[in-house]
């Protein structure tokens, strides 16, 4: 059975990270989140494009939606401050 966070983690994809409420923030902290590399000629908005608990199921989450990893950072939720 999916953890709460599992299940709101995949409802948090095309969210921006800064629109998270604290609730939402705490139950996915440690978690690893992809957002696509800013680019002048592609103006990408700033959403989550996977998140997941290691880089590495992140880049698959990535390459499963036919998207490349390289075009994005990748970050470690922290507990809001």
């Amino acid at each position: 059975m999916p953890t709460p966070s599992s299940q709101f983690a995949q409802r948090a994809i095309g969210r921006s990270p800064d629109r998270l409420t604290l609730d939402e923030r705490a139950l996915l902290v440690g978690q690893y989140i992809a957002l696509e590399i800013y680019c002048p000629d592609t103006l990408p908005l700033r959403r989550i494009e996977a998140i997941a608990g290691s880089l590495g199921e992140c880049i698959r989450m990535l390459k499963s939606r036919g998207l490349d990893p390289l075009r994005f950072e990748f970050t470690q939720l922290h507990p809001a401050t």
